[in-house]
């Protein structure tokens, strides 16, 4: 017996993931083919692993039966295979087991505690929390050799989205496996442009797609992750707002800003060319760290390429009841002379907004003021992820402390005017004190 699949590539990589990934996640965009490519990987597992135990889930039981079971039926060969629809259990002529499972509230997953699989198949993975996940992870177990993995497929958006985009899209390139401390990891995105049956049998779908909300069409067509509901930033493109690193040439003016304390030193270097184009190339993102060992890690970070400037938060100059000294003072004893950053939170959001707003530069082309190099990856992952306050719209929210640290850090910078201008030798010691005068809201102590 011989089943014409029709599978694409990325589908394809979607299976061949078998034994490679301990945790692969399909998708992105809407129309990519995700539940077919699901369906299929789970009938080519049955088939080469007799009497193996596969469960596949959606959120609700009518999704479950209006998709996935559905669709199986209708792929499914009937030589081989049999559903029953009271159990939700696929059974096939060699022993394997395909479970349709739903998972409508928290306790749900319960009813599988003690289940063993070799597959678990989630179907939308955002609308799941990230609670339900780990838990049925603790389900994939057995005495087979049989590859293991846990299988996903999903949009961007629902209430998953942020810890989906923290666990498989913020880790890495995509097409990559990626070592973790619990496994080996995978995300192979998808589009509509490649899946050819949807495109020759519905051209008008990818126009209905271009015609939702800017939001919508860009998670649903694109498949673009870094765009939530509620984001503070919408300005964020991570195609314009992230670049490949390049040789900063030394006549260009250097800032470095940061947001100190136990729980996070959030440091950035950023440089400023000509045409005041803002560049954030350099950054350190580490908990636990003491004034003198943050001090020193900022000095050994940036080695000879030293800022004209170091910007941190007026709380710093606050005198601590043991000392007496304030951090700024500490700072300073460790080799760092810190400037007092503005503190007016709305001011300083709109500041950075403008700086990420894409704008015609000086050549023409649509770009941001504002560029990071892609090796600055906690500034990546965690400045899309912020969202308004709920009581102040003008505000980002901080319920979440952990993503704002960089944002912090660039606030405070952003609010301090930053200029490109480079002074002559025999000016130098004038245009730098104009240019402290100037900084909003600062003020050496």
């Amino acid at each position: 017996m011989r089943v014409e699949l029709g599978l694409f590539p990325k589908q394809m990589d979607f299976v061949d993931s078998t034994g490679k990934a301990d945790e692969v996640l399909y998708g992105g965009a809407a129309g990519g083919g995700k539940s077919y490519g699901q369906l299929c990987d789970a009938l080519i597992y049955a088939v080469n692993y007799p009497k193996s135990k596969q469960l596949i889930l959606r959120r609700t039981l009518p999704e479950l039966e209006k998709s996935l079971v559905r669709v199986s039926l209708e792929l499914f060969p009937k030589e081989i295979y049999k559903y029953s629809e009271s159990k939700h259990t696929g059974n096939f002529s060699n022993g394997s087991v395909i479970d349709f499972g739903y998972c409508d509230s928290e306790t749900d997953v319960y009813r599988y505690q003690s289940a063993e699989y070799d597959v678990i198949r989630f179907d939308e993975l955002t609308h799941f929390t990230e609670q339900m996940y780990l838990y049925l992870m603790s389900r994939l177990r057995g005495v087979t050799d049989f590859p293991r993995a846990m299988k996903s497929s999903t949009n961007p958006g629902g209430i998953g989205h942020s810890w989906v985009k923290r666990r498989f899209i913020d880790i890495g390139e995509a097409g990559k496996i990626h070592k973790t401390k619990t496994g080996r990891r995978l995300f192979i995105p998808a589009t509509v442009f490649e899946n050819r049956a949807i495109m020759k049998s519905d051209p008008g779908y990818v126009k209905r797609l271009e015609n939702l909300s800017e939001k919508d069409r860009r998670q649903l067509l694109d498949g673009d992750w870094d765009v939530n509901e509620g984001q503070y930033f919408s300005e964020w493109r991570r195609e314009l707002h992230v670049i490949k690193p390049f040789e900063i040439p030394k006549s260009w003016r250097r800032y470095f800003a940061m947001d100190y304390g136990l729980d996070m030193l959030a440091g950035y270097w950023i440089a400023v060319d000509p045409f005041e184009n803002a560049y954030v190339y350099r950054e350190i993102y580490q908990s636990g760290l003491i004034i003198s060992e943050a001090a020193k890690k900022i000095l050994s970070a940036e080695g000879n390429d030293i800022p004209e400037i170091y910007i941190a938060p007026p709380d710093m100059w606050n005198r601590r009841q043991d000392t007496g000294k304030s951090v700024a003072e500490l700072f300073f004893e460790h080799g760092i002379t810190l400037y007092k950053a503005g503190n007016d939170r709305v001011q300083g959001w709109y500041s950075l907004k403008e700086w990420l707003h894409p704008r015609k530069d000086e050549f023409g082309d649509i770009k941001p003021r504002l560029r990071i190099f892609e090796n600055c990856t906690e500034v990546i992952r965690t400045l899309p992820a912020l969202c308004f306050d709920e009581h102040n719209p003008n505000d980002v929210g901080d319920r979440v402390h952990e993503y704002t640290h960089a944002a912090d850090a660039l606030r405070y910078w952003a609010a301090a005017r930053p200029f490109s201008k480079i002074a002559e030798p025999e000016d130098e010691e004038e245009e730098m004190e104009e240019q402290i005068e100037n900084f909003l809201g600062f003020g050496i102590n």
